[in-house]
């Protein structure tokens, strides 16, 4: 079976930076995969590097299938993939609901993007935002949004940076029960997480990274007998 994402050899730069070393990754259809490390270890870099939003990259990035390293980004997004990045990029002048209707289709795997109903069944809070400016959301409901927004797009393969972060332990909750539900529907998800709680129950598989590279890979079967070894990278 075709893996949804498969990645050797990758190298990538920001101008003269040399950021990732060799990196290789794969993901199967329907999998949650968390990338883990420290602040600069290059979990960041790696998601836009398989968006081509580095610089220079080098090796092979293959989606659904297709090989994609020396494609420019709108090409690559249409092969099906949804980039929730950490700074959220909400539009502040449009409301909740505008938000929503803004990004075009990408990708049509899993029947095209969701509608606004199975949005708001999923995340009844931005229901009851719809009509808000996304500069009077809270925190967590723009996290929500910018998720949300994503699988408007039809993409099957989503991306998240730090979804978590600095938000309340009820939306935690619910941003858990998210991506539970996305992978029953048939999603494949990689996250970078730094909040292992949220990221150890969820995943199939981790990937850490240090300096560039991976240097661990396991499943989660194997989660138990790893803790050592993440103890002493991560300090968790």
């Amino acid at each position: 079976m075709t893996a949804a994402l498969e990645i050797s050899g990758l190298h990538a730069w920001y101008g003269e930076s040399h950021v990732l070393h060799g990196v290789d990754m794969r993901v199967e259809q329907g999998e949650v995969v968390t990338l883990l490390g420290r602040n600069g270890a290059g979990r960041t870099t790696t998601l836009r590097a398989i968006l081509g939003l580095t610089g220079s990259r080098k090796g092979s990035i293959r989606i659904q299938g297709t090989e994609s390293i020396h494609l420019p980004t709108y090409r690559i997004a249409h092969l099906g993939i949804g980039y929730c990045p950490e700074e959220r990029g909400i539009f502040a002048s449009l409301s909740c609901e505008e938000n929503l209707l803004l990004p075009p289709t990408v990708g049509e795997t899993l029947g095209g993007g969701m509608s606004l109903t199975e949005i708001y069944e999923m995340f009844p809070n931005l229901q009851e935002r719809r009509h808000s400016p996304g500069t009077r959301l809270s925190g967590g409901e723009q996290q929500m949004l910018a998720v949300a927004r994503i699988l408007r797009t039809g993409a099957n393969l989503l991306l998240l940076d730090e979804i978590s972060e600095g938000l309340a332990p009820v939306i935690v909750q619910a941003l858990a029960r998210m991506i539970t539900t996305l992978k029953t529907k048939g999603y494949t998800i990689v996250m970078v997480e730094q909040n292992f709680r949220f990221a150890a129950p969820l995943a199939d598989q981790f990937y850490v990274m240090e300096h560039g590279q991976i240097v661990e890979r396991f499943k989660a079967a194997q989660l138990d007998e790893k803790r050592p070894i993440l103890d002493n990278l991560l300090g968790v």
